[in-house]
């Protein structure tokens, strides 16, 4: 079952613009500082004990902001600045308490922290209304918008369609509305528009409606959400967003939001660097190796789906002899294939044939961990036999995943394998962490190893 969880819309902006936040406590602690000492002449060193509390001023802060003003992505700039006014507030005000409690108060100049109050309020202030202003340009210039399709005919999504009226900078822009009974094919438009986010809102009546707009949406790779009554809360496990300042239940999204991102991103760049240095030498010899033993390129490239469904290039070191199959089909490797080199049959079991997808990774096509990504005639023909096979596409494909670690790796010649290996890739989307990716990473080499079923 899902883990519950809060998640913001535009949720990346929002952290930088937390980042921004704690500067503006750390800063503010040391203008104060230096306003309290102006008569010492020159710049004043803080003691040790000053530099430990703004270090713990600005952690604190961190985790008052998360809880008090974590839905700035939406509603007015008033309402923000109101927001991060209430939070510095509350963070300075528990922190005296527990100075006093822990009887540490007379160690500190009372100036000083009032000052920092102060300083530090008109910083976050200043910090907001520029970040709201570089947003706002940035949406204005095309940049970081999304794509909503809106489904049903309440009240909540007429409230929905005034937020995002009133709030231009968030970047969410509506561009289709669906009516139940209005004759509108909802798998055809998704089709046809790709919308980032499908946001759906039933009368209670009308809940039964869900599973039919559900099945319709099987193919989506879009971020489906839910605006439910709040008695609807207690019987749904799925985590909540909080979009333009409306709470929604994510019913199909993406894992990957706000610092999952960047912690899922400095780990791809990280290890596909250091490994495409350690194993250059090794990749030479096997592109020799490769260039001596057979004609054609070195290196096999073919159209994948990537996050999305978006096309993407992937590379390997080619292991079979050139040749074309008619009618664009892809025939996979089979047991005793002939088509399959001497050196490529123990380049695909040993796994080095996969070496220079590192390449696709620091392109930022790919993740070091991730649903193995298919050629793009197999997806076309999967996605229409297994329910909720697009869903893979809501992540960046890996070199490795769960899946192949579970042994689900090489031929799927049955459509019972192919739907094993779903079942673990969804298994990874619905239980992503950074100890999942670095488990699977050093489960790798062995699975690779032990993995009959690669020819």
């Amino acid at each position: 079952m899902s883990k519950f969880v809060v998640r913001t819309g535009g949720s990346t902006p929002a952290m930088m613009v937390q980042v921004l936040d704690l500067l503006s406590v750390c800063i503010g602690g040391w203008i104060a500082y230096q306003i309290r000492h102006f008569d010492s002449g020159g710049f004043a060193d803080l003691r040790s004990e000053d530099q430990f509390l703004i270090v713990i001023m600005s952690v604190f802060s961190a985790l008052v902001f998360g809880k008090v003003y974590h839905m700035w992505a939406g509603g007015s700039l008033g309402a923000m600045l109101g927001r991060v006014t209430f939070g510095w507030l509350l963070a300075w005000m528990l922190l005296v308490v527990l100075l006093v409690m822990a009887k540490s108060a007379e160690s500190f100049s009372r100036i000083w922290l009032v000052t920092w109050l102060l300083v530090s309020g008109l910083l976050l202030w200043g910090g907001r209304i520029v970040a709201f202003l570089v947003m706002a340009k940035m949406r204005r210039a095309g940049y970081h918008h999304k794509t909503v399709v809106l489904y049903g005919d309440t009240d909540m999504l007429t409230a929905v369609r005034e937020r995002i009226a009133n709030a231009t900078w968030s970047g969410y822009d509506i561009v289709a509305s669906v009516v139940q009974g209005d004759g509108t094919d909802l798998e055809e438009l998704n089709t046809r528009l790709k919308p980032d986010e499908i946001w759906i809102s039933l009368s209670m009546t009308d809940q039964n409606q869900l599973d039919e707009v559900m099945y319709a949406l099987r193919d989506s790779i879009a971020n489906i959400r839910l605006l439910p009554d709040l008695m609807m809360y207690q019987i749904l496990n799925h985590g909540m967003s909080v979009t333009v300042g409306i709470p929604m239940i994510d019913i199909s999204v993406s894992p990957m939001f706000g610092s999952r991102l960047l912690v899922k991103a400095a780990l791809d760049y990280g290890v596909a660097a250091v490994a495409l240095i350690v194993l250059s030498p090794l990749m030479l010899l096997i592109a020799l190796a490769i260039k001596l033993t057979s004609p054609g390129p070195v290196l096999f490239k073919q159209k994948r789906h990537g996050w999305n469904d978006e096309e993407i290039m992937v590379y390997k070191f080619r292991s079979m002899m050139p040749h074309e199959e008619s009618g664009g089909a892809v025939t996979q490797a089979q047991r005793g294939d002939p088509r399959v080199t001497p050196l490529g049959r123990f380049l695909r079991r040993s796994s080095l044939d996969e070496l220079p997808q590192f390449i696709n990774v620091l392109q930022g096509h790919m993740s070091v961990v991730g649903p193995r990504p298919h050629a793009v005639q197999h997806n076309a023909q999967y996605k229409g036999l297994i329910p909720k096979y697009a869903l893979r596409h809501k992540v960046k494909p890996g070199i490795t995943g769960w899946a192949q670690v579970c042994g689900h790796r090489g031929e799927t010649d049955t459509l019972d394998k192919m739907e094993q290996r779903l079942k673990h890739d969804l298994y990874y989307l619905e239980n992503w962490s950074l100890w999942l990716d670095v488990k699977i990473i050093l489960i790798t080499p062995l699975a690779s190893l032990f993995n009959k079923n690669v020819y």
